[in-house]
């Protein structure tokens, strides 16, 4: 197998030759057919934080894979040879692909079948990528943690890879939904999913007041901005990890007995929801596909914040 391998921090990712792994006991091996670039990697690379999350080193990072089986391990009876698989980034036995074992920059992954998640029909392996990580963690955030439901005001902060996903499938469950977002680009395509409107600053929504605010960008002002505008009883969530330090006002926090929350990951069954939104066609994120080779420079124009929507490696 070949694949991108992390080694230590502020050190460049480096293409490695492996053997070819071998499926053992719940175990399944996958050709990988595309794999979702994430900004928490573009975070390993240069902040030696993450060190301590990432498990194994060094590593074939990617945590968003989607695939074909082809071989199955002693026990596996739920998947079989040429099923279409998503893998769920946080692992119900460890640490997930990138972190905990060698993940999706690669031709090949072994993966623990009770974290694969079937790809329906009329769902690309680029979608399917995406859906994992991205959806994953966008629909938890909104609807677990954030509770949203029909009659609320929801604003989405950040129409990236996960809040593209969160904003729409807010838009589909009719709930009246605004986007915030500092690039032009993102906020056209926040119009073309549909939310009711557009903002470059968060303070602007202090008039709307929304029930709900999750902070898919998590730039410190943009959380603290949050808090400053939310309803009566809102809440805040918070996903992003832009900057890992933010200074708030805690009066509007106290007075308004608002809740700020965090929000991270979710399991296989957010996954499932968000394929099945991506199977009837009611979501269809803006992905950038590039190739295996192009992944170093792919991570390079994440971090210059060149990308709008998902960026995602197709294999073949």
């Amino acid at each position: 197998m070949k694949g991108w391998e992390f080694t230590a921090t502020n050190v460049p990712l480096k293409v490695v030759e492996k053997p070819d792994p071998v499926a053992t006991e719940g175990r399944v091996i996958i050709d990988v057919k595309a794999a979702g670039l994430c900004h928490s990697d573009v975070g390993a690379l240069h902040d030696p934080k993450w060190m301590d999350i990432i498990e194994k080193k060094p590593i074939i990072m990617g945590h968003e894979v989607a695939g074909m089986i082809t071989e199955v391990g002693e026990g596996v009876t739920d998947f079989k040879v040429g099923d279409r698989v998503g893998v769920c980034p946080v692992s119900l036995v460890g640490m997930g692909p990138g972190y905990g074992y060698d993940g999706g920059y690669s031709n090949k992954v072994s993966a623990p079948a009770i974290d694969l998640v079937p790809i329906p029909d009329g769902v690309t392996y680029a979608q399917a990528a995406a859906g994992t990580d991205a959806g994953m963690t966008s629909y938890h955030a909104m609807f677990k943690r954030g509770e949203a439901k029909p009659g609320m005001k929801v604003a989405v902060i950040g129409i990236g890879g996960l809040g593209q996903i969160a904003a729409r499938a807010a838009v589909v469950a009719g709930i009246e939904t605004y986007a915030v977002d500092v690039s032009p680009k993102a906020r056209e395509l926040a119009k073309e999913i549909g939310v009711k409107d557009v903002f470059e600053d968060i303070k602007e929504l202090a008039d709307i007041a929304p029930d709900l605010v999750v902070d898919y960008a998590g730039f410190g002002t943009t959380t603290a901005g949050a808090i400053d505008i939310v309803a009566p009883g809102g809440k805040v969530v918070l996903v992003g990890m832009g900057k890992l330090e933010s200074t708030i006002n805690t009066d509007p926090l106290i007075l308004k007995a608002a809740s700020l929350l965090g929000s991270v990951g979710g399991d296989k069954y957010d996954i499932a929801e968000v394929y099945k939104l991506m199977a009837s066609g009611d979501i269809d994120p803006a992905i950038t596909e590039i190739t295996f080779d192009e992944i170093g420079e792919g991570l390079a124009r994440l971090e210059r914040h060149e990308v709008t929507g998902r960026l995602v490696a197709i294999m073949d």
